[in-house]
């Protein structure tokens, strides 16, 4: 066993007190301050009770003592991994004599090279290679992410020009040190980067010379992660290389490393990335010295916190900086004009003794600040959310009107769930290209590409995170169909009259009808007579339109009855009541937790109750049914005229709903008798004939 491991386990048994740890343990386990790259951890919760430092120096030794190497090699690399995080460690007083001292606790590799000289005055040959190494600890892998230049890693190659080691010896070394650092991370991450790892240590090795990563190649590193998403990375950069000369902003990257920068601008855009970039370079360019390090860490640090146990980008401050940058434009940043924000302003901050390193973060107001307190606050209580609602709005601080904020994502999920509800659709599609309106996360146009291959798919949507996600999606699973950002009043403005041979609403008419206001109010029947009317006139003779959407029961005056069998069933109720948007929920209270209401209105809540908790503050502002069938038809007719024909007309209860209630609540008839849920849905096609 390594002797650091044998360290480490008398220090976990408890065995002796602090002053008899080695130094550099010492230094770790005395930290009152937990310094840590929050990208690599689940969890904030994680860092209340652990010191996550001293478990992944331990995993590191771990991995370390496992590997079949020559003694020499193991006994370096130990050294090195023992001493490459005491720069995250001591306690308070002792990173303030230090920071005193010119030790560089914001760039660790440094600091912890610093720390191990400073114990170790002896300058021999051996102490200047674990210094070096120490010195370059995880620039590898940081080079690889394009964090650093090439140009850091030279230091490695002066271990060569000096005679301490053969190229042959170093490139051993360092796969050895950087299979520990990494598969210390994640092993599944090591198995990932290892080939790419050993390329560049093999590079470093045996060339005089690194060569130099070009700008495009170093951004696309850097947002790796996004990339994998599915982002549209050479386009997008190419749009905005067209706006402005990036090859000229970002020349000085050639000689600067970005510490925590994807970690801290992973969930912004590539446009807002770019421009928070060119902005710290800037700002770089500014100081009276050579900046060597543009750090992000404090800004990363803002922008993470613990949502329900999970570590969540804080989406509020997310926000409040995308409405900064959307406001930026690059003619303003060019000419150094950046207007004043009440909320939000960029700043850089140096250290006397560290001239080299430039710390980059956003810094709020006092009311932004508290607005985002309270947020966070309110989260614990969905009843709270339409306050969050209403201050984001009245700080203009959603992107659109659908923003869902935290459950965007799974909602867009349980929308691609529906998929086998939605496959009858398929059958009634006609010609060979088909608009789907308000696609959600897209079950329909993959539907359709599976299914129709011959028929070319567009999805039309008005929210930009639903865009944007799908062209995530279609970049990273290499989809066919289209999609545009666009408003379905108005289809003629997006598309010409005969291109299109059917259109698709499935479930989104009642979600325009519910939160359109149109003609000066929202819940009116004009708005989905305005979507019909829009889609009607694209459409050539004998194209058609889908709806698959929420239907009414009839007759009107149907009543049933609701016993609840949870406790907190006639709150719900209540609640509701008091919340829908829609239109007057009615119900007579006929025991302790029974009810006697119209059967629309029944359904109208029942829909809400199987979602549950998490979605109510947003089902209390749709209505789902709208129409009777005998209704809907009329109102087609009326709507469309004679030239519109329905070919198809049904309606039927979604599976699921009556699976979600069992054991929720009674479902009877007036009379207390049993009775089966009403249909929920319908499926109507109409065609354009002549």
């Amino acid at each position: 066993m390594l002797a650091s491991l044998s360290s480490l386990t008398r220090y976990h048994q408890g065995d002796g007190d602090i002053s008899d740890l080695p130094v550099w343990m010492g230094y770790i386990v005395s930290a009152e301050q937990t310094v840590i790259n929050l990208e690599r951890i689940d969890s904030l919760q994680e860092l209340t009770d652990a010191n996550p430092v001293l478990d992944y120096v331990e995993r590191t030794l771990l991995i370390l003592d496992s590997l079949p190497l020559s003694f020499w090699i193991k006994e370096v690399v130990e050294e090195v991994l023992i001493w490459s995080e005491v720069a995250k460690g001591g306690t308070l007083r002792q990173r303030r004599d230090w920071q005193g001292q010119g030790i560089n606790l914001f760039v660790h590799n440094i600091g912890s090279a610093q720390l191990y000289h400073k114990h170790h005055k002896e300058s021999g040959d051996r102490e200047y290679m674990i210094h070096t190494l120490i010195a370059t600890h995880g620039l590898i892998g940081q080079q690889i992410r394009g964090e650093v230049p090439s140009e850091e890693n030279q230091p490695l190659q002066d271990l060569i020009h000096r005679g301490l080691l053969t190229p042959e010896e170093l490139a051993r070394l360092l796969a050895a040190l950087n299979q520990c650092i990494i598969a210390g991370v994640s092993v599944d991450l090591w198995t990932s980067v290892q080939q790419e790892v050993l390329d560049l240590i093999n590079q470093i090795a045996a060339s005089s010379q690194l060569p130099e990563s070009l700008l495009q190649d170093r951004l696309r590193k850097l947002r790796s992660l996004q990339v994998q998403k599915g982002e549209r990375f050479d386009n997008e950069l190419a749009q905005a290389m067209q706006q402005v000369d990036l090859e000229k902003l970002l020349a000085p990257l050639r000689h600067q490393t970005l510490w925590y920068v994807e970690s801290a601008t992973q969930e912004f855009s590539l446009d807002d990335f770019l421009k928070i970039l060119v902005l710290s370079v800037q700002c770089a360019n500014a100081q009276p010295e050579p900046i060597r390090h543009i750090s992000f860490e404090r800004l990363m640090n803002h922008m993470y916190y613990d949502y329900k146990g999970i570590k969540k980008v804080n989406v509020y401050k997310q926000r409040i900086i995308e409405r900064h940058l959307s406001g930026l434009t690059w003619e303003m940043i060019l000419d150094g004009r950046i207007p004043e924000s009440p909320h939000l302003t960029h700043t850089v901050n140096r250290l006397q003794e560290l001239p080299d390193t430039l710390f980059f973060n956003f810094v709020f107001s006092a009311a932004a600040e508290k607005l985002i307190e309270f947020c966070i606050e309110a989260e614990k209580s969905p009843l709270y959310e339409k306050a969050v609602l209403m201050l984001f709005d009245l700080f203009d601080l959603r992107r659109d009107a659908y923003d869902r904020f935290h459950n965007e994502e799974e909602y867009l999920s349980d929308m691609n769930q529906t998929s086998d509800y939605k496959k009858v659709i398929l059958d009634y599609i006609t010609g060979d290209r088909v608009l789907d309106i308000g696609p959600g996360g897209g079950v329909m146009l993959d539907l359709i590409e599976q299914e129709l291959p011959q028929v070319q798919a567009v999805g039309i949507d008005i929210s930009t995170n639903v865009i944007e996600t799908l062209e995530r999606k279609k970049e990273l699973e290499g989809h066919n169909w289209q999609v545009m950002k666009g408003d379905a009043l108005n289809l003629s403005g997006y598309v010409e009259s005969g291109q299109v041979d059917s259109i698709i609403f499935s479930s989104i008419l009642h979600e325009l009808y519910s939160y359109i206001e149109y003609e000066g109010r929202r819940f009116n029947h004009a708005t989905v007579a305005a979507a019909l009317q829009s889609a009607f006139e694209v459409l050539p003779l004998g194209g058609r339109i889908i709806i698959r959407d929420g239907i009414m029961t009839e007759p009107l005056e149907l009543m049933r009855r609701i016993r609840f069998l949870e406790e907190d069933g006639l709150q719900w109720l209540q609640r509701y009541q008091k919340d829908f948007r829609g239109r007057q929920i009615r119900f007579e209270l006929i025991g302790d937790m029974e009810v006697l209401m119209p059967v629309n209105d029944a359904m109208e809540f029942l829909y809400t109750y199987t979602w549950g908790e998490e979605a109510y503050v947003h089902e209390v502002q749709e209505q789902f049914g709208y129409f009777t069938p005998s209704a809907y038809a009329d109102f087609i007719r009326c709507t469309l005229g004679s030239r519109a024909h329905i070919i198809e007309s049904r309606h039927f209860l979604q599976e699921g709903y009556t699976e979600a209630l069992q054991g929720r609540i009674l479902f009877m008839d007036e009379h207390g008798q049993p009775a089966s849920l009403p249909d929920s849905t319908c499926l109507i096609v109409i065609e354009k004939s002549k």
